[in-house]
């Protein structure tokens, strides 16, 4: 056994995950594996904490490392754990030194609140995965009142744009055909950067210079933190895939400023207003919390409208979860039942709203990014079932001939691009 890593949690820790493999195998470790955890949810750090005693019931004799951002803000609670071998902070998981075994330091989690830059890697792929994550952004400036996240990956820096496209440029040339910008709040990127560019701007510059990147799709994005430059480009290029994941979190205004969220609702619907206006082919998807402290029947269904309001298509639904320390845990909260009943209905408002929006696709045409055999991913992110088996990564052509209530089903009509 080599170095296994097992991740949970978003995209940027899958980015991470990739650089820690390196550092791993460069330190000369083996029989060892890492546990990037997350620390959205209560439940994530519970799956995460069952995952680590059964990686030691399976691997008695390997070394195990936990990180990420459930290390990061609660060390005490692994190092209690005897499975575990070492505790490493989110900023020490990227340091090479952080590898080396022969030292007394069980736990290595500093202040990440004084880190001021991103750390520089470069990684040549992502095991088993068609597209690769490219990190922009790290930490945030906010403090919703229900996220730990700030406190887990400090605040906002930015990786500068050079950067960006050197690891772009990188990537395409070992055959991803698509790559996805990622961090905690990627639209808070540049004011820490020379000359402050923004995101739009660090996009177009990209584009400008990697031409031969196929697709470009993004992570999460706060729908008040949109800047021109972005705008134009939702409206003019063509490499800058038609779908959006919006921030959202709530429907209801009330609901939002006990969020401390930067929006209200009708900023939201006028953002979607806006883009479709620009892209009358956009999809857009969502997170949103049910059962948030306060939430009343009646705060609940303005959130349950904005699923139809704000043109979404999926989501990803949370139930209000309780992080120590944060402004929302210290309020009224709602019963746990109530809020696991709300998900439900949120969910089954997605459900119906996506199995509509693959319905529409039947007798269109879609270019399909391979994620495995006879299996892909459209324009839109709606998975497609194809005819064909050809490489992961590979773009084909495919005529869209049946749609389930998830996936859509498809023929091929021509490979447009090999990795």
């Amino acid at each position: 056994m080599g170095v296994e890593i097992v991740t949970f949690g978003c995209r940027l820790n899958s980015y991470e995950s990739e650089v820690m493999k390196d550092l791993a195998a460069q330190a000369g470790l083996t029989d060892t594996v890492i546990v990037n955890t997350c620390a959205v949810t209560a439940e994530a750090e519970r799956q995460a904490r069952q995952t680590i005693r059964k990686l030691r019931r399976n691997n008695p004799d390997a070394k195990i490392i936990v990180t990420g951002c459930a290390a990061q803000v609660k060390p005490e609670q692994f190092a209690a754990m005897p499975e575990v071998d070492r505790i490493l902070g989110n900023e020490e998981k990227l340091q090479a030194a952080s590898y080396g075994l022969d030292d007394d330091a069980r736990v290595r989690v500093n202040d990440i609140m004084s880190v001021r830059e991103t750390a520089a890697h470069m990684i040549a792929g992502f095991e088993d995965r068609a597209r690769a994550f490219v990190q922009v952004q790290q930490g945030c400036d906010h403090r919703c009142t229900f996220c730990i996240i700030p406190f887990g990956r400090g605040n906002s820096r930015s990786v500068p744009i050079g950067r960006v496209v050197e690891q772009v440029r990188e990537l395409v040339r070992n055959g991803y055909n698509e790559v996805v910008l990622t961090g905690v709040d990627i639209t808070s990127y540049g004011p820490d950067l020379p000359g402050k560019p923004m995101l739009g701007q660090m996009i177009r510059r990209l584009l400008a210079n990697v031409p031969e990147l196929p697709r470009l799709r993004l992570s999460s994005l706060d729908p008040v933190e949109i800047d021109d430059d972005l705008f134009r480009l939702i409206a003019e290029e063509p490499r800058l895939l038609p779908h959006l994941h919006i921030s959202l979190q709530a429907g209801d205004d009330m609901i939002l400023k006990r969020m401390k969220r930067r929006h209200l609702r009708a900023d939201a619907i006028a953002f979607v207003e806006k883009v479709k206006a620009l892209c009358p082919d956009m999809v857009f998807g969502a997170d949103l919390i049910a059962g948030f402290p306060t939430e009343t029947d009646a705060m609940f269904e303005n959130t349950l409208r904005s699923v139809e309001e704000c043109d979404l298509t999926y989501l990803h639904v949370f139930p209000y979860s309780e992080r120590p320390g944060t402004p929302a845990a210290r309020m009224p909260q709602l019963p746990v039942e109530v809020r696991k009943e709300r998900a439900a209905r949120l969910r089954a408002a997605g459900e119906a709203r996506q199995a509509s929006f693959l319905a529409s696709r039947i007798g269109t045409e879609a270019e399909v990014l391979m994620e495995k055999p006879g299996m892909g991913r459209t324009e839109h992110f709606a998975p497609v079932l194809l005819d064909t088996d050809v490489a992961p990564g590979t773009i084909l052509r495919a005529r869209i001939t049946g749609a389930g209530a998830e996936q859509l089903t498809g023929q091929t009509l021509d490979i447009r691009t090999a990795a």
